[in-house]
């Protein structure tokens, strides 16, 4: 019980919250990172699956190769850019490392969305003379939609959950406030931290949920 008190009022002291140590600013560079590495994964995983995905080809090696790297420990992958000479460029081994584990099942949600889109839909819209593009953008895509959603929020929560791994390669975040709570022996620290992260994470879980209910309406009205 002295530990959840203890860390309630870690929470709820303000002066905890204000200044470059301060939970807004870390939470601000926490949702920085997630954002920026967000955005790289989704370029380069969404071209290639919605691609192989209207193709029909390709697509499975290309998940099951993004599946085998799910397989790989996240903070190893840490480890062994920041011992290369990236590890030299600031936060671009944290970067690579999340991006990695973002791809995954952006890749394989997107490409799995585009081939269960009705086949019947797909072969009236050819017989009405639209082109591969016009095809893949004006039908597949908005259908797939609610699926291309799915891979996106899975991979934002836990984007917000492993950036935390950024405090260890000297990056901010919230995963600064958890560090800097065994660096001072503070267990509420390093509890209010943890509490931080959850908070953070569902909060983007809700956000993404309330988009993919607008998702199926606005997919349907589009093809």
């Amino acid at each position: 019980m002295n530990t959840l008190s203890d860390t309630w009022s870690w929470l709820t002291t303000a002066a905890h919250w204000s200044g470059p140590d301060g939970v807004w600013n870390r939470l601000g560079e926490h949702l920085f990172l997630t954002a920026v590495c967000l955005l790289i994964s989704c370029l380069i995983a969404l071209p290639v699956a919605l691609v192989l995905g209207h193709l029909g080809k390709g697509g499975a090696l290309a998940v099951n190769l993004s599946n085998i790297g799910r397989a790989v420990p996240t903070f190893a992958v840490l480890v062994l850019l920041l011992l290369t000479p990236i590890g030299s460029y600031g936060q671009w081994s944290t970067i690579i490392a999340l991006v990695l584990f973002a791809v995954p099942p952006l890749l394989t949600n997107a490409y799995v969305g585009m081939r269960e889109v009705d086949r019947d839909v797909v072969r009236a819209a050819r017989g009405m003379g639209m082109t591969g593009r016009q095809l893949l953008l004006g039908v597949e895509l908005p259908l797939a939609l609610p699926l291309i959603l799915t891979g996106v929020r899975i991979a934002a929560v836990q984007l917000v959950a492993t950036a935390t791994l950024a405090a260890l390669a000297g990056g901010g975040g919230l995963g600064r406030i958890i560090t800097a709570g065994f660096n001072l022996a503070s267990t509420p620290q390093v509890v209010a931290g943890a509490i931080l992260v959850a908070a953070f994470a569902l909060l983007v879980e809700s956000l993404f949920e309330a988009g993919q209910r607008l998702a199926p309406q606005r997919g349907r009205r589009t093809a």
